[in-house]
């Protein structure tokens, strides 16, 4: 997909990865509909993209309200006619600690967030893609999706399940025969505001103390490496990869080439593999 004059919704643009994938794609031609909670923070990100003469518009919006959410549907229709790109890339990492440690209204409410906000926005510009048989939904993945997240057991339940929605829905599509591919993403290790908790509260220096190594070493990734990887996904995407997840250091040029082994192969995905003894 060519991502000029296409139109690409983006949870949590307000700042850090979303900030930069809503930038970059704006600057490979997309018109980007900013969505976050943060009005103030998503003004600055449009701002962004129009100082470089890109086309954006800000929405703020709650994404576990299925109202707000369709408020952010009509107006990118409304302002760009069609949605060509859904990327869900809001999340939260707030409930730090062991499951009997953390409140369950704070472990569910990383779950709600990282869980039903994509569902609800998949829901949401699903008809309006099925109408026209073309688009694309980007989820992102996160730490815990294929193996444990000690202390951060809901946000590794929630990238989990947000893994499984992915491929379970491409082939709910593929079913159905329509062009519409859903796939996931992953960032790698970016200081963004989401470290900032486990960093620096109890519970995040008991259980997750190897960021603070990560971040006096500098072993992290700009967000901006995410925004160029995505774009690369963007353009080499084919049936074949309905359903795979992708890090932000795949080579995306092996992908294309090995596409249909992947197929066949049901590579880039969560499974359970098991040895016969």
């Amino acid at each position: 997909m060519d991502l000029r004059g296409k139109t690409t919704i983006i949870t949590g643009s307000s700042a850090g990865v979303g900030r930069a994938i809503a930038v970059e794609f704006a600057k490979h031609g997309a018109n980007i509909v900013c969505c976050a909670r943060r009005e103030d923070r998503l003004r600055e990100t449009v701002q962004l993209i129009e100082t470089e003469g890109g086309h954006a518009i800000a929405v703020r919006a709650d994404l576990t309200n299925k109202d707000e959410v369709q408020n952010v549907v009509n107006a990118a229709l409304e302002k760009f006619g069609q949605i060509d790109v859904l990327y869900n890339n809001a999340a939260t990492l707030l409930a730090i600690g062991a499951l009997w440690e953390v409140e369950e209204e704070a472990w569910w409410n990383d779950m709600t967030n990282n869980v039903r906000g994509p569902m609800l926005c998949c829901k949401a510009v699903l008809p309006h893609m099925i109408k026209r048989n073309t688009g694309l939904i980007i989820n992102m993945n996160g730490g815990g999706s294929s193996g444990p997240f000690p202390g951060a057991g809901a946000y590794g339940s929630s990238k989990a399940a947000l893994m499984r929605l992915t491929d379970a829905l491409a082939r709910e599509l593929e079913h159905d025969g329509y062009n519409i591919y859903s796939v996931g993403m992953g960032p790698g290790s970016v200081y963004t505001e989401i470290w900032e908790p486990q960093l620096n509260t109890p519970g995040g220096k008991k259980w997750i103390g190897d960021l603070r190594r990560i971040v006096d070493e500098k072993r992290y990734r700009p967000p901006e490496d995410c925004a160029r990887a995505s774009v690369e996904l963007i353009r080499v995407m084919c049936p074949e990869l309905n359903g795979c997840i992708f890090a932000v250091n795949t080579d995306f040029n092996e992908i294309a080439r090995r596409a249909k082994e992947i197929r066949a192969g049901d590579l880039y995905q969560i499974r359970m593999r098991t040895k016969s003894v």
